[in-house]
C-alpha cells in the first residue's frame, strides 16, 4: 500500500520557486520507484507573503505548516524589502515559523563531495574528507531573548539591546541532540561557547559537563567560539558533531560549509520536539540570478533527502536522491557556482532534468 505524506512547500523568493520546483520534481520520482505518495501544498512565507498579505508569516501559512508531515522550504529575502520595519522583514517570518513550530534544533551537514574538492578555497590536503555536523540551538539565545530594541537613554542618546538568555532545560535538550547525533556518526561531540566571558556560556558549560556522564561513548571537547572558528579554517578534520547555541551556531555553520567549496551544496533540517520539521538550503534567495536559470538546485533536493530520512523515515528513498546527487556530478554536470575546467555547464532546469534521467533508468 503507497504511503502517504503531506508536504507543506515553502518557495518563497528570489531563486525559491525555480529550485523547489527541481525538488519536487525528484521527490515525485522517487516516490513512484518506493512506493510513496505526497500531497504538496504551497504557502507564502518572506517577501512574497509580505506583497501579497502585508505580513511575512501569514497565520494561514503557519497553520498549513502544523498540520503538515513535514515542510519544504527554499529560500527567503532580498534587497526589495531591507527597508522594512523590523517586524515585517522576511526574516522575521523565517523566525517566526521557528517559533511558532517549535524548532529548536537545526542540523547543518557540512560535507565535502569527492568531486568538488577542487572547488574549495583551501588546500586540498586541508579539506579532503571533511564531514561535519553543526547541531545549532534555533529558538534562544540573542535572537529571542527579552529585553530587546533600541531605545531612547535619559540623555537622549540611543542604545540598542540584544540579551543572550538561556534556560536550563533550552540548553538540556539541544545538548542531548548534540550527543545523540554523535554517537549516530564517529563518536566525537565538540560543544562551542564563550565560557570565559559569558555567564550563560558558563551556564551551558556546565551543562554539557554534566549530561556527559549520561554519554560514555562519546568523546566530549570543549572550544571558545573565536577559536572554533580558526580551527574550522585550520583543521577542519578535527570536527565531528559541533553542538552550539543561536548565534555561535548562525556564524560556524555558514563558516564550515564554506569549506566544501560553495554554500549552494549543503542541506538543512530544523527539528522539533514532535511536530513537522523544515528542511531547507543554507544559502539565500540569490536575487540577481533569479529567473535566470542559473541556480544551483542540489541543496534543495539534499534538503528533501534529509526531510525523507529525518522527517518520513524513508531513509532508502533518501538514499536513492544522494546517490544520483553523486552520480550526476561524477557524469561532470556543473551549474555555474561549481563549476571548473572540463565540466559541462547546465542550469537550474538542467540540474534537475540529469537527476530524473539518472534516477529513472
Amino acid at each position: 500500500m503507497t504511503k502517504q505524506y503531506r508536504v507543506t512547500l515553502l518557495p518563497g523568493d528570489g531563486i525559491g520557486p525555480e529550485i523547489i520546483a527541481v525538488a519536487v520534481d525528484v521527490l515525485n520520482s522517487v516516490g513512484k520507484q518506493c512506493d510513496i505518495g505526497f500531497e504538496f501544498n504551497t504557502a507564502l512565507i518572506g517577501g512574497s507573503a509580505i506583497d501579497d498579505t502585508g505580513e511575512p508569516l501569514p497565520q494561514e501559512t503557519l497553520d498549513t505548516c502544523s498540520q503538515s508531515d513535514a515542510i519544504l522550504l527554499a529560500a527567503i529575502g532580498g534587497y526589495k524589502w531591507d527597508n522594512l520595519p523590523r517586524k515585517q522583514r522576511p526574516e522575521t517570518g523565517l523566525l517566526g515559523l521557528r517559533a511558532g513550530l517549535g524548532l529548536f534544533a537545526n542540523l547543518r551537514p557540512a560535507t565535502i563531495l569527492p568531486q568538488l574538492i577542487d572547488a574549495s578555497t583551501l588546500k586540498r590536503e586541508v579539506v579532503e574528507g571533511v564531514d561535519i555536523m553543526v547541531v545549532r540551538e534555533l529558538t534562544g539565545g540573542i535572537y529571542f531573548g527579552q529585553p530587546k530594541g533600541i531605545f531612547a537613554t535619559e540623555t537622549g542618546e540611543k542604545r540598542g539591546v540584544n540579551t543572550m538568555a538561556y534556560t536550563e532545560a533550552e540548553i538540556n535538550r539541544i545538548v542531548k541532540l548534540g550527543f545523540e547525533t554523535a554517537q549516530k556518526r564517529r563518536g566525537k561531540l565538540c560543544s562551542v561557547d564563550k565560557a570565559n566571558v559569558l555567564d550563560v556560556s558558563q551556564m551551558w558549560r556546565d551543562r554539557v559537563m554534566a549530561m556527559a556522564a549520561d554519554y560514555p561513548n562519546v568523546e566530549l571537547s570543549h572550544l571558545y567560539v573565536d577559536n572554533a572558528a580558526m580551527q574550522l579554517v585550520r583543521a577542519p578534520k578535527q570536527f565531528d558533531t559541533i553542538v552550539t547555541g543561536n548565534l555561535f551556531g548562525d556564524i560556524l555553520s555558514d563558516a564550515a560549509a564554506m569549506l566544501t567549496g560553495s554554500i549552494g551544496m549543503l542541506p538543512s533540517a530544523s527539528l522539533s520536539a514532535d511536530g513537522p520539521g523544515v528542511y531547507e538550503p543554507v544559502h539565500g534567495s540569490a536575487p540577481d540570478i533569479a529567473g535566470q536559470d542559473k541556480a544551483n538546485p542540489l541543496a534543495q533536493v539534499l534538503s528533501a533527502a534529509m526531510m525523507l530520512r529525518y522527517g518520513l523515515n524513508e531513509s532508502s528513498a533518501a538514499t536513492k536522491i544522494e546517490q544520483a546527487v553523486t552520480r550526476v556530478l561524477d557524469a561532470g554536470y556543473r551549474t555555474g557556482d561549481i563549476m571548473s575546467e572540463g565540466m559541462t555547464a547546465v542550469g537550474c532546469q538542467g540540474m534537475g532534468e540529469a537527476l530524473l534521467q539518472v534516477l529513472e533508468n
